[in-house]
């Protein structure tokens, strides 16, 4: 009896001792984030987003991931540096090339004259007529020397156009001559030859021609020319 009551003790040991080796290798498991062999995984459904709005649901994998910058996608043709289409501007500007200038309307593509008027009194008007075969630009004002003068003569800043006057080959640009100021101010001076200095595109002298003055003309220290005109009409207004 002793003998089987000890061999039953033993055998309830064992027992006892196998089921505590199966749930400390199960917690194991557990602990180790494994599975135990033969027991079916089951997916996890992604997690969604939705706004307060009611707005479609966005996945976790449609949403950006921390860490990646976001690009911004700018037109790359029909463009210009001010803006992309969509109000904002581009980050860099196109990379076009520079458009060349124009040359000058110098004494060897054009010819210069000077004319009297009938209005407004105390007036000249200069003309410069493109002779070339290709077109030129009469930048800024002519320069004027009356006689020997070493001063050049007043320009009329308010006169200065939007654009420069870009003349083809046989058009024709404009300035006005103020002769006098107020009547009784200063001495005026008789000039017979006026000296015209065309400009390049850096106000620079681009060379001078010559012209004989209408007889009896006199000028005074309040005089001014006008810059290059496209017409008659605002040469003179001045």
């Amino acid at each position: 009896m002793r003998t089987n009551r000890i061999r039953t003790t033993v055998l309830a040991a064992t027992a006892l001792a196998a089921a505590l080796s199966l749930t400390a290798c199960g917690g194991e498991d557990k602990a180790m984030g494994t599975k135990p062999a033969g027991v079916a995984e089951t997916a996890t459904p992604a997690a969604t987003n939705t706004d307060n709005t009611g707005g479609t649901a966005q996945s976790d994998a449609d949403a950006p991931k921390a860490g990646t910058p976001d690009t911004q996608t700018v037109p790359a043709e029909g463009k210009h540096a001010g803006g992309n289409g969509n109000g904002k501007k581009p980050e860099t500007a196109p990379n076009e090339k520079a458009a060349p200038s124009i040359p000058a309307c110098t004494p060897t593509n054009s010819t210069v004259k000077v004319s009297s008027v009938s209005r407004p009194i105390n007036h000249l008007l200069l003309t410069v007529t493109n002779t070339g075969s290709t077109d030129c630009a009469a930048y800024y004002a002519p320069f004027l020397r009356f006689d020997d003068a070493q001063a050049v003569y007043p320009v009329l800043d308010d006169s200065k156009p939007q654009a420069v006057v870009t003349l083809a080959p046989g058009e024709k640009a404009y300035a006005g001559i103020a002769l006098l100021g107020e009547p009784g101010q200063n001495e005026p001076v008789k000039s017979d030859n006026l000296g015209v200095i065309m400009v390049d595109k850096n106000n620079e002298s681009a060379g001078e021609s010559t012209l004989k003055l209408p007889a009896e003309t006199y000028t005074d220290s309040l005089g001014f020319v006008t810059y290059w005109q496209s017409d008659v009409e605002t040469a003179l207004m001045f």
